[in-house]
């Protein structure tokens, strides 16, 4: 795991110039900024979404933010994600570490707290239990429906944001008051049927449109306004002129697994053996580990250097083996294997350079 805690004890008296138009606003004002210095909120996923939602809270005062976050920076990030530069993606800085460091420009009188992980069963709990707020930047619903165990079982609410082509999606969960995510989908849908940016495409402005919605009801949620929640799923299409609101609040269900019979099965799933996902539109094989280790990657690098071309930062190493494949080394031993969708062939190459 690479964490970082960036935080200046700056001068707070300058926050009253800083937030003057936010306090001017009624419904915020002087207590509800109080509220916000003192809210703790972590931000799954630092690409489109995340990088909207963290600005906004960032800006607004939001006291600390845990971003996390796997991926590193690419040049096709850059149309979308709004906090990376052109430096970032030749760096293949991670884009938790980059937008911490864009974040902290921005306010430096909050704590970051950037995390480059992959978040799982193994750790989703310590990563999420601990903050007031859990707002959804994610591309997958496996990792949704994880963030989904961790609402409803410690009852920290969450909401889930969604975007692809011109269509995006929001919907403000608060555990015992609303559905949940299983209570509206039963479970996650199976690998490579849902659309992604990758397969669909997106624009840029169905991206803010999401998760400027998601960062008002964050607002709303952390200085108290509960009765302002829009209670409802809102859906846009941005190129098409449509948009809907649906009334959810009889989705609840009575024998949810999550939020009714408190079965935890995506934080319980079994981890008995290394995890190999295949990034759906992204050419990639990720392997993760079952037991994580410590890999030095300067080490690496010089046992790899070779028999291919390398590219090293702090945080991972490239090992580009021919033009088409390539293997990304993060210290705690995740790998993605890029170039291929084969899991079998990943194993190989995973066995091969790394061992099994």
């Amino acid at each position: 795991m690479n964490t970082i805690n960036l935080h200046n004890d700056a001068d707070h008296t300058s926050s009253s110039n800083r937030y003057s138009r936010q306090l001017l606003f009624a419904p915020i004002g002087a207590t509800g900024q109080a509220k916000l210095a003192a809210a703790r909120v972590a931000i799954v996923g630092m690409g489109a979404l995340g990088t909207v939602l963290s600005n906004h809270m960032a800006r607004a005062g939001v006291g600390f933010l845990r971003l996390i976050d796997r991926d590193f920076v690419e040049q096709s990030n850059l149309q979308r994600q709004m906090l990376y530069d052109e430096a970032d993606a030749d760096a293949s800085e991670p884009k938790a570490m980059a937008a911490a460091k864009r974040l902290q420009q921005a306010n430096s009188a909050i704590t970051l707290e950037p995390i480059v992980i992959d978040l799982n069963a193994l750790n989703a709990e310590s990563l999420l239990s601990d903050v007031d707020l859990i707002l959804d930047g994610t591309d997958n619903f496996s990792v949704r429906f994880l963030i989904n165990d961790v609402s409803a079982k410690h009852r920290i609410p969450w909401i889930y944001g969604g975007a692809v082509s011109s269509r995006g999606v929001s919907l403000t969960i608060i555990p015992g008051t609303t559905p949940c995510l299983r209570c509206m989908f039963g479970q996650s849908p199976a690998q490579g049927t849902a659309e992604t940016c990758d397969t669909a495409g997106v624009i840029g402005p169905i991206i803010h449109t999401v998760a400027s919605h998601q960062s008002t009801e964050a607002l709303k949620l952390l200085v108290g306004a509960h009765e302002q929640l829009n209670r409802k799923m809102v859906h846009w299409d941005l190129w098409h002129n449509q948009h809907a609101a649906v009334d959810v609040s009889k989705a609840r269900k009575a024998d949810c697994p999550a939020c009714a019979l408190e079965r935890y099965e995506y934080l319980e799933q079994d981890l008995g053996e290394d995890t190999i996902q295949t990034l759906c539109g992204r050419n990639s094989v990720q392997i993760q580990p079952l037991q994580a280790g410590s890999f030095h990657l300067e080490e690496w690098a010089a046992k790899w250097e070779p028999l291919g071309r390398i590219e090293l930062n702090p945080f991972l190493l490239k090992f580009h083996i021919n033009e088409t494949l390539t293997l990304v080394l993060f210290p705690d031993g995740r790998i993605l294997i890029q170039g291929t969708n084969d899991p079998s062939q990943a194993k190989s190459l995973y066995s091969r350079y790394i061992g099994m």
